[in-house]
């Protein structure tokens, strides 16, 4: 990520989520009892004394245990402390000083980045006097807070914004700028694998598990002269799968990361082909008016003949309908395969949605379409389209002045729709129609 970031690293249950919330005024990471919860880092940015950083929560960091999933979490600490420009340490003034803090300790005692020691839950004076003995842990920079009343967070951010140059103010805006990609479709078709493919690093925990990738995670990715920003999403499933909270959090995350994106990559098991709930993110991303491009993983493993393809991308196109015009890729984030081009197609689809067709070349090609296929007459009165114009909006979206704009019917809107599509390229992009009276 461009940027300035710091990571919170700690063992698990010292408050980091409820740090991180707090210096995100916003319930972003997940926050409940079950000890582990915060699984994957998270991202997010802060703002402090006109300055914004990115913060990462890391899982809770518990070294030599023998469970799968404390293993990956101390993989992603280790990638956080490459990946941060600062590190804050946190611990428990509760429980004072753990075995576990003092192995943490000696991995962050090897960084040249900063380090803060983080004393959380000092809540009165005499928490305050008991938590001195963090001072053996032998770090310059110790805060003493509360991340769930606040007392004590300003200092930190404080110095914390004062590591940051004005340079790297500038070089953080200009990411607010990128195009941004979500990755979204069921749990287990493979978001997080094509994520890896694509960076090169096991950025999120990827395992069998279902469900392992709660939360929407911020990939600032610049490889190939190509600079976007990648959102990967907690998987969408089904309602009345939902029955953790947590569950019901990451399909609500999900939808966020519909909205920060410009372009959704949607992916579909090959096998299994596109489900209802596939066409249900498909229209929330049309709603949405979202650039879309789907993607067919685990192509590699289905059995073709000759048209196998081509039949395939018909008979989606066919359950898609009326917004046919989407790219669709096949694809293998296992294999590695043509994951490049999905990201060339999303740059496309990205363009097409940014694109403003003249008014004159507009008008000169709609109103010959027009006039090539009269709309129907309704009531004895024929429908007259004098003049069109695009808006200026975030989705592409035309305004046809015509004599009587409430009779204008779907099939004809269809017409039109298809005539803008075929002469401007809006390969992937939903389109908007609107007639007004002139």
């Amino acid at each position: 990520m461009a940027g300035f970031t710091v990571a919170i690293v700690g063992r698990p249950n010292v408050g980091k989520s409820t740090f991180f919330n707090r210096l995100l005024e916003q319930r972003k990471a997940i926050v409940d009892d079950v000890s582990g919860v915060t699984r994957d880092r998270q991202y997010g940015v802060a703002e402090w004394n006109g300055k914004s950083f990115n913060v990462i929560d890391t899982g809770g960091f518990v070294p030599e245990s023998e469970e799968a999933f404390e293993k990956e979490i101390n993989k992603q600490v280790m990638i956080a402390v490459e990946e941060a420009n600062a590190m804050l340490f946190m611990v428990d003034a509760a429980t004072g000083i753990t075995d576990l803090d003092e192995s943490m300790a000696d991995v962050l005692r090897r960084t040249a980045k900063p380090v803060y020691l983080v004393v959380n839950k000092v809540d009165n004076h005499e928490r305050l006097l008991e938590a001195t003995e963090f001072y053996g842990l032998g770090f310059d920079n110790i805060f003493f807070l509360s991340s769930m009343s606040g007392s004590g967070t300003g200092e930190l951010l404080d110095a914390v914004a004062d590591l940051i140059s004005e340079e790297q103010v500038a070089a953080i805006e200009a990411e607010g700028a990128l195009p941004k990609f979500a990755i979204i479709g069921q749990p287990n078709v493979g978001k997080s694998s094509l994520l890896n493919a694509l960076i090169g690093q096991e950025r999120t925990i990827v395992s069998d598990i279902a469900g392992t990738t709660r939360d929407t995670i911020h990939t600032h990715y610049n490889l190939f002269q190509k600079e976007f920003v990648l959102i990967d999403t907690a998987g969408l499933r089904r309602k009345t799968k939902v029955h953790e909270d947590l569950e019901f959090y990451s399909v609500i995350r999900a939808i966020k990361a519909m909205d920060e994106a410009d372009v959704c990559l949607l992916m579909l098991d090959a096998e299994k082909g596109i489900t209802q709930q596939d066409l249900n993110i498909f229209s929330l991303a049309s709603k949405k008016g979202k650039g879309i491009v789907l993607l067919v993983n685990k192509w590699d493993t289905m059995a073709k003949e000759t048209n196998t393809a081509r039949d395939y991308e018909n008979e989606l196109k066919k359950r898609i309908a009326p917004f046919s015009d989407v790219p669709i890729l096949f694809i293998s984030a296992q294999e590695k395969v043509r994951i490049h081009k999905a990201i060339e197609v999303a740059l496309d689809v990205y363009d097409n949605k940014q694109r403003k067709v003249p008014t004159s070349e507009l008008n000169e090609v709609m109103l010959k379409a027009i006039a090539s296929y009269q709309p129907p007459v309704v009531r004895g009165n024929p429908i007259r389209i004098k003049y069109v114009t695009q808006l200026p909006t975030h989705v592409p979206s035309f305004a046809f002045f015509c004599n009587y704009p409430d009779d204008v019917k779907q099939p004809y809107k269809n017409y039109l729709e298809n005539q803008l599509r075929q002469n401007f390229n809006f390969t992937g992009v939903p389109v908007r129609l609107f007639f007004r009276k002139k």
